[in-house]
């Protein structure tokens, strides 16, 4: 799944559109990358959008902070490799953890070593979840669990809908944020219920934390005691941290070393990893630090939002979650996704600052929604300058929509 501030995809048409409209639609995501690329504000400014050069820059300036860069090359796993896994296991409080290629490999991984260990292959998890949405039926299809979903609803699971599944299940997984409901996490209280509620099943939990670095802020807990509380748990080194890819499984040793076994077995055995061992160090010394900070002014931005909203008179615009629980969130406008998507173009083309980077997805008739992400660069927008930036990207609104 792209990110949130991947300005090239995610608001194109379905493959029966025709051949005109779908040109367009490519033109605009081409200005939107370009305008995107030439602003001088914008709310964040992955580093995954950036040039070769500026990448490469990353690992030459801040390699050698993390890691003795004179030490032999990494082979199958072993020097930086090895040193990121024991940096993520006593981050994360676990025994030990394993580094893999993708996320979508590590939980694949996972979940099929649960299964192997609890005697069911049915995983509990919402519909909204990663693997449900975004991988092509993959548990399924190569990993041969089958899936229960606990609720569609635009929240995580609860712990009454845990007890009341029909039928048993080997492992609950729960995404943390819940990101296409919005980067929605539930209360600690909650949280802690449906851990109960699914050790009461006899299931194990596994913790889908792509984005769990963000969320100690919400549940006013370190990122270990948050861990502690699942099984095993799966995190990435570049949605939030800004490392070149790959990922992380962590928990129990017995766990971590028979899912060393699968990962060989799925192709994730790469001969030499360290440029991404190497990013994901530099993330988690510099950006790890910083999300608290992040996710405090994304609740600032998205205050300013709702108020710019108000003052520009547009008929309704929401802004989901009111208070961000991470520094992601979604905003809601009454408008096609194409007129959105220009008028965000055309901002950033005339005023060389680009308020919604992000693409916009239809969500019904008249209706689409885009993510906000706020990262560094978004710590230097007051709350004055956002809500100037939403009265003149309402301007452009009325300027395409007429």
């Amino acid at each position: 799944m792209t990110e949130t501030a991947d300005v090239s995809v995610r608001d194109g048409g379905s493959s029966g559109e025709e051949g005109a409209e779908q040109s367009a639609r490519e033109r605009l995501r081409e200005r939107r990358a370009a305008a995107f690329r030439e602003a001088e504000r914008v709310l964040v400014r992955p580093g995954f959008l950036g040039t070769l050069r500026e990448r490469l820059a990353l690992l030459h300036d801040a390699a050698p902070e993390v890691h003795d860069l004179d030490e032999r090359a990494d082979i199958y796993g072993n020097g930086v490799v090895g040193a990121l896994e024991e940096r993520v296991a006593a981050l994360l409080g676990t025994e030990a953890a394993a580094f893999f290629p993708t996320g979508t490999m590590a939980q694949q991984v996972a979940l099929r070593c649960w299964a192997g260990r609890t005697g069911n292959p049915a995983v509990a998890l919402h519909a909204l979840a990663h693997p449900e949405v975004h991988e092509r039926g993959a548990l399924g299809t190569v990993s041969g669990l089958r899936t229960v979903r606990v609720t569609s609803e635009p929240r995580l699971p609860t712990a009454d809908e845990v007890r009341a599944l029909e039928e048993p299940f080997g492992t609950l997984m729960l995404e943390l944020p819940l990101r296409d409901a919005g980067f929605v996490l539930p209360s600690w209280d909650d949280l802690t219920e449906v851990v109960e509620a699914a050790r009461e099943r006899d299931a194990v939990v596994h913790f889908d934390g792509a984005r769990l670095w963000e969320s100690t802020v919400h549940f006013g807990r370190p990122v270990e005691e948050i861990a502690g509380l699942a099984d095993s748990v799966y995190v990435s080194f570049y949605k939030s941290l800004g490392g070149f890819g790959g990922a992380a499984l962590a928990g129990p040793r017995t766990l971590v070393e028979e899912a060393r076994v699968w990962r060989h077995r799925y192709g994730g055995m790469v001969f030499q990893q360290f440029p991404t061992a190497l990013s994901a160090l530099v993330g988690l010394e510099r950006e790890l630090p910083r999300l608290p900070e992040y996710v405090a002014h994304a609740r600032v931005v998205a205050a300013a939002l709702r108020e710019g909203f108000a003052e520009a008179g547009l008929p309704w615009a929401r802004v989901h979650p009111e208070v961000p629980h991470t520094h992601e969130f979604q905003v809601w406008l009454p408008y096609e996704a194409d007129v959105l998507a220009e008028a965000a173009a055309l901002q950033a083309e005339r005023t060389k600052t680009m308020l919604f980077a992000a693409a916009w997805d239809r969500g019904g008739p008249g209706l689409s929604f885009t993510e906000v992400t706020v990262g560094a660069a978004g710590l230097e927008w007051t709350a004055d300058d956002v809500r100037a930036a939403v009265a003149d990207f309402a301007g452009r609104v009325t300027e395409v929509h007429g």
